[in-house]
């Protein structure tokens, strides 16, 4: 049974920010497998390990192209922060340049596929064009609280964006 899917898109803003975490690289299977959610899960267990966290009950899931049409990603689990200062052993930092996102939520019982499919489409259907500096592909804000293995997650898809 297909439900009709729908998912609110908008176009928004964020400021340039600078943050620390985990790096993970894998491919889409490993990702698939739940390689992804047991970085998730050890980026909440060390949580408060991080110097100048900003608001600790967001986690922010980057996604970079590894290699340009290979077959594997890069991965940040990240919380936002004031400044880099101590970065705390086996994490890493990174910086997000301003940018414009096409966002929109994905709710528990959505299909995670069909969230992206919509968003592409929205972004598409609105004649903007996707918009990977340094390979960002996508951002992804789930809430701190939210158990990485939960079989519904509900978190904010956030696609890079050109919107002239």
């Amino acid at each position: 049974m297909t439900i009709d899917q729908r998912n609110e898109a908008a176009v928004t803003s964020k400021e340039a920010f600078q943050a620390i975490g985990l790096k993970w690289e894998g491919t889409f299977a490993e990702a698939g497998a739940g390689g992804i959610r047991a970085v998730h899960r050890t980026l909440q267990e060390r949580l408060e390990e991080i110097p100048h966290a900003l608001h600790t009950d967001t986690l922010l899931g980057l996604s970079y192209h590894a290699v340009p049409g290979g077959e594997g990603f890069i991965h940040y689990a990240v919380v936002e922060v004031e400044r880099i200062g101590e970065v705390p052993d086996g994490m890493v930092t990174i910086s997000v340049p301003a940018l414009t996102y096409a966002t929109c939520a994905h709710r528990k019982e959505q299909s995670i596929d069909q969230s992206y499919n919509n968003i592409y489409a929205w972004i598409k259907e609105q004649g903007y064009s996707e918009y990977n500096p340094d390979h960002l592909t996508h951002f992804e804000k789930y809430p701190m609280s939210q158990d990485p293995y939960a079989d519904d997650p509900e978190f904010i898809i956030m696609i890079p964006v050109q919107t002239e």
